[in-house]
């Protein structure tokens, strides 16, 4: 299977989950980890699964991500199986009752791009996922790069079903 996870990442805790959700992939020489600032749409030739990854900024992915997205050719994901992962605060951790309330209803980056996936032609399979940092500069929450491997085994199991 030709895997392909692009990433951004603002202090590396992104990163660390691209890379893990990659390595769920094996030895697979076809399963690769790119920044998006190395990724365009010549890198999406003949791929089987699609994910993309960026921490939550202001409640959305960053400017990389949506411009990597928006700048996609119209229809170019089509016949391509695609999911969509961020990093972010985890509302329940947020001690004040206000911003608690903002982030629950700005909501988080993922759903975005699985959104953005689909309107190039992805066939999105699995629930926007994400990745918990205990502070907007981390570190991830411990066993959250373990968890990243787990949700990448079960997309590779949905594609070769």
């Amino acid at each position: 299977m030709k895997a392909l996870v692009v990433y951004d990442t603002v202090f590396g805790n992104t990163k660390q989950v691209a890379l893990a959700i990659a390595s769920a992939f094996g030895d697979n020489p076809d399963a690769l980890a790119v920044s998006v600032t190395e990724a365009d749409s010549t890198c999406l030739d003949d791929i089987d699964l699609l994910v993309v990854g960026s921490p939550t900024r202001g409640f959305k992915p960053t400017e990389a991500i949506a411009r990597f997205l928006r700048d996609l050719p119209e229809r170019c994901l089509e016949g391509t199986t695609a999911a969509a992962f961020d990093t972010r605060i985890s509302a329940e951790d947020i001690r004040a009752g206000v911003l608690r309330f903002i982030v629950k209803s700005g909501g988080y980056a993922a759903p975005h791009i699985s959104r953005g996936l689909s309107d190039r032609g992805a066939r999105v399979i699995a629930a926007p996922e994400g990745f918990i940092v205990t502070a907007s500069g981390g570190p991830l929450r411990s066993g959250e790069c373990d968890r990243a491997a787990d949700w990448a085994r079960g997309l590779t199991d949905k594609v070769t079903s």
